[in-house]
This record gives structure tokens, sequence and C-alpha cells, in this order.
């Protein structure tokens, strides 16, 4: 059900509450929700979530990505969790607004762009048409 990406990024399509002990069970520290509230019908509440994350004793975040995309603040968010370590589970409607926040949070911190544009595809994502902006976020274009 989760993704994983690097030994401490995992990705995953919408979870329910109850998947947040199985994720505390696989060593996950934190669970970050890049969905904003009631995107779908019948879509868990935030709310809900965040309650069962806690109760299984991992940090919850809400970092939601909506229509207006990805930005600047996004990606600072989502980099300062990253540097918070910890075991990370990023969830959205698919798993690919996760993914791709991942990236360029990633590739803010120095990351190499190559590197993460393979575990992303290893993990059956692709952000390739991102490379140039992975580039120049990470200084190495």
């Amino acid at each position: 059900m989760f993704t994983r990406l690097t030994p401490d990024i995992s990705v995953a399509p919408q979870i329910a509450p109850e998947d947040c002990a199985l994720a505390a069970e696989e060593g996950f520290a934190v669970i970050v929700c890049n969905r904003p509230d009631g995107e779908d019908p019948g879509q868990p509440a935030v709310a809900a979530i965040e309650a069962a994350a806690v109760g299984a004793g991992l940090r919850f975040v809400h970092i939601p990505v909506d229509a207006s995309g990805l930005n600047a603040e996004l990606v600072e968010a989502m980099a300062g969790e990253l540097e918070r370590g910890g075991r990370m589970l990023a969830f959205c409607r698919s798993g690919t607004r996760s993914t791709n926040l991942w990236a360029l949070a990633e590739a803010s911190r120095g990351g190499d762009p190559d590197a993460i544009a393979a575990a992303a595809a290893q993990g059956g994502y692709n952000v390739s048409p991102m490379l140039p902006m992975l580039r120049r976020l990470s200084g190495r274009g």
C-alpha cells in the first residue's frame, strides 16, 4: 500500500484513519497529508486521520496541495519536515502530488536531481519533466 521512494520517504494514495496504525508498525515517524479537506466526496476528514496518527504515536502534518498547484511555500514546508528527520509517509489522492512535492523539497535541500528522478521512477512516478526545475533548486543547473 505504501510506495517506498527512499529508505526515509514513502508515498501513498489516500489513506484511511486505520492505516495510521499500520504506518506506525512499519516504522514511520510522521504522516504528511498533501490533500485539502473535502477534495472528493467520501474522502476521510483530515482531522480524523490526524487523530488516528497521533493516537498511533505519529507526528501529523498537513501540507495541502490544491488546484492552484505547487509553490515555494509548500516546497519550503515539505523541506522543513524532511529536515526534522524520521521516516515519512506522505499521501494525496494518488501519491503523485506527494512525490512531486517531495522531489522539489529534496532538490531544494541539495539533493541530486537524477537520483531524485530515479527514486520516483522506481516507485512508479515520473518526475522527469521537472528535472530542469530540480536542477535549478539543487544548484546543479
